[in-house]
């Protein structure tokens, strides 16, 4: 390799197509727009969606069917092990206490109260929702749980 033939040829502004100048040019004649068809007239542009005649991916598509997940209450999920964990016994938990311990994470509708864990602490647990099994693991434990209509 010559180290010379790196940089050869490389130049900062490359000169503009100079098309119809004659046949010495090169881009004489048809000025590289081939023969006939669209793309040989003037201001012939096509819009972004088109495949050459063929039925667009965009009409090809049905469009039918709705979903409400969009419309959907967000629901934060905290597990009984995790207010084991997080609280003191005889400690009151509400939502914004949750959120603020980091236990229900990221925007919310709602908080629910799952069973998954021990609990051995007395608790008053304030929330959307309950598991059955929650319920009675607070209850038992001498907590009390409370519902927020919303």
């Amino acid at each position: 390799m010559i180290i010379d033939d790196v940089n050869r040829g490389i130049k900062k502004n490359k000169k503009r197509k100079r098309v119809g100048r004659g046949p010495g040019s090169g881009h004489g004649k048809t000025s590289s727009r081939g023969h006939n068809g669209y793309g040989s007239r003037a201001g012939a542009s096509r819009r972004t969606s088109f495949e050459g005649g063929q039925t667009p991916l965009a009409l090809r598509v049905a469009k039918r069917g709705f979903n409400n997940k969009q419309f959907a209450k967000k629901v934060a999920v905290v597990n009984v092990a995790a207010l084991e964990q997080a609280f003191d016994n005889g400690a009151e938990i509400t939502p914004e206490i949750l959120a603020a311990k980091g236990l229900a994470k990221g925007r919310f509708d709602q908080v629910k109260i799952l069973g998954n864990g021990d609990l051995s602490k007395k608790l008053s647990v304030t929330a959307h929702l309950f598991s059955q099994s929650a319920e009675s693991k607070i209850q038992a434990a001498g907590g009390s749980v409370s519902r927020i209509l919303s």
